[in-house]
């Protein structure tokens, strides 16, 4: 498995991803839905970034927590896909986007309850049993919580550990979660089965004008988050790390690159680098 940094596919950085010749970064993460069906000139750009970099993917509407019947065509292209891109591995998220076939445009909590997390057992396990592959969950950030039974970090657990999948365990989000929730990020990822932890996001954030941090993917990981990827590392065996950054790009792919490359230096505290033989 990949243990370096990455960053997801977007085409303000085709370009500056195909011209690239330092080892970083070390993989490419892109959401099957963006890409799947493409044509043309930014088809041609896709297969020559496939063509180079590892690739990861992250979907986004599986909505696995919807009372909703499963999407069978959409899983039916994922494995296509998944299959014509080598893919590496397969992540969704622990929440629902859709209702009565009505998509909601984002990402929404799930109850953490034990009913609500053996839907998603189930509904995991025919993901994976359909895909023939370990499929790893994120924790979404979220900014209210519904009608909670259990902490989150035992809802998450329960899932994973019962469906047989991975946790994508999302340093960002927990730490936004932490702060908004009230709750420390290290206990929290403490309390997770760490050994099911196969791949790790980093995004950007602010806080607002109410005082309340938001997950927002729109400028660099600022470094209490890094500190926490730092502590995370010391746990954890070696995964992929991914930069999440989705607007706000700067002009310079050196200054993406800068990051990269200061997160990398994290990991190489604890894992032996990607890059050497």
């Amino acid at each position: 498995m990949i243990n370096g940094i990455g960053i997801g596919l977007r085409p303000e950085i085709l370009d500056a991803l195909l011209t690239n010749e330092r080892p970083l970064p070390a993989f490419v993460e892109l959401s099957p839905e963006h890409w799947m069906g493409v044509g043309g000139f930014n088809r041609h750009m896709f297969e020559k970034v496939v063509s180079r970099y590892p690739i990861m993917g992250h979907g986004l509407s599986l909505s696995l927590g919807s009372p909703d019947p499963l999407d069978w065509n959409l899983l039916k292209k994922i494995k296509a896909f998944i299959a014509d891109t080598s893919m590496v591995l397969f992540s969704e998220h622990l929440s629902f986007s859709k209702c009565d076939n009505a998509h909601l445009n984002g990402l929404f909590p799930l109850p953490f309850r034990y009913d609500v997390a053996r839907h998603m057992i189930e509904r995991i396990k025919q993901v994976q049993d359909f895909l023939g592959k370990q499929i790893a969950i994120e924790n979404i950030s979220y900014y209210t919580t519904v009608a909670p039974e259990i902490e989150e970090s035992t809802f998450l657990s329960f899932i994973a550990n019962e469906s047989d999948c991975l946790i994508l365990l999302d340093v960002s989000n927990v730490f936004v979660n932490g702060s908004n929730h009230g709750y420390d990020p290290k206990t929290f990822i403490s309390q997770l089965p760490l050994n099911r932890i196969g791949y790790i996001h980093l995004a950007g954030n602010y806080i607002d004008d109410e005082g309340y941090i938001i997950d927002s993917h729109d400028r660099p990981v600022n470094d209490t988050v890094r500190d926490l990827l730092d502590w995370t590392a010391s746990k954890i065996r070696p995964v992929p790390v991914l930069v999440e950054r989705d607007l706000n790009f700067p002009e310079d792919f050196q200054n993406i690159y800068k990051e990269l490359e200061e997160l990398q230096e994290i990991l190489n505290r604890h894992w032996k680098p990607f890059y050497e033989k």
